[in-house]
């Protein structure tokens, strides 16, 4: 902390956030970042591009502390606008929320033939923001939604796609970006046991049938050509197995068997 003898402004800090990732660097942006954001809160202006001496510096006990666990946090979350991300965070911070982080870093993932912005981490935490409480607001969404720099063209696609109004259901909010995820019903089905599970990663990714029920229930109907009578059928099946499972259903009652249904399926019309 001593060899910090000047501050950065935001945008340098940027660049060269860009252009080294390494941890030390990192680590030291870190610093610049937070005391840009303790000066704007507390004052409500900017740092000054002034020189300080060590001295001149006082650094409150636990700022290592916090300045350790953003770095590791920006290193796992690895958000496309580090400034705009930090607010989210210190704001969360500060209010005992949430905290836009991932668990652990992950590769984007790309759907078809483009990549959604969205991946199952950042998902997971708006799951973590938003789920308690069951609805939410469209501006509590989008302000959560921009504190992880997510794409607001996907937001807004989503929402219109769910003709949502003010207030939002969150769990069908989840059901869409699984299958922003998935591509197909099963691969959302999927992305979302492996989401909300409280599994190992790797694991089974079990959770309740009843949540399962409520996502196949209203992506099914979104999409409007699956018979009512399939449906009825494909959740009597799996009921089965889940009753022998403690009301737990799991990827492999129904993404491996539903791969099986479709060999069987195009066997039986060839």
């Amino acid at each position: 902390m001593k060899q910090l003898l000047f501050f950065f402004t935001p945008r340098l800090a940027k660049q060269l956030f860009i252009q080294e990732s390494s941890l030390h660097l990192v680590f030291s942006l870190s610093t610049v970042v937070i005391l840009q954001f303790i000066c704007v809160y507390t004052t409500g202006m900017p740092l000054p591009d002034t020189f300080y001496c060590a001295q001149q510096i006082h650094i409150p006990p636990d700022l290592p502390d916090i300045l350790k666990d953003f770095t590791k946090a920006a290193i796992r979350t690895q958000p496309k606008d580090l400034l705009q991300w930090c607010s989210a965070y210190f704001n969360a911070l500060t209010k005992g929320e949430c905290l836009p982080v991932k668990e652990r870093l992950e590769m984007n993932v790309a759907t078809q033939k483009t990549d959604t912005g969205l991946t199952p981490g950042l998902l997971k935490i708006l799951h973590k923001q938003l789920s308690p409480n069951h609805t939410c607001s469209k501006k509590e969404l989008e302000m959560k939604w921009k504190g992880l720099c997510l794409p607001m063209e996907q937001l807004e696609a989503l929402l219109s796609l769910g003709s949502f109004d003010s207030k939002i259901i969150w769990m069908e909010f989840f059901a869409l970006g699984c299958s922003s995820l998935g591509g197909s019903l099963m691969s959302s089905l999927k992305y979302a046991c492996e989401i909300l599970t409280n599994d190992e990663a790797g694991g089974p990714a079990r959770i309740p049938f009843d949540t399962f029920v409520q996502l196949y229930t209203y992506l099914t109907h979104l999409e409007g050509d699956v018979p009512q009578d399939y449906t009825d059928n494909f959740l009597n099946r799996l009921q089965a197995q889940v009753n022998n499972q403690n009301g737990m259903i799991q990827v492999s009652n129904f993404y491996t068997s539903n791969r099986f249904g479709k060999v069987k399926k195009r066997a039986m019309e060839d």
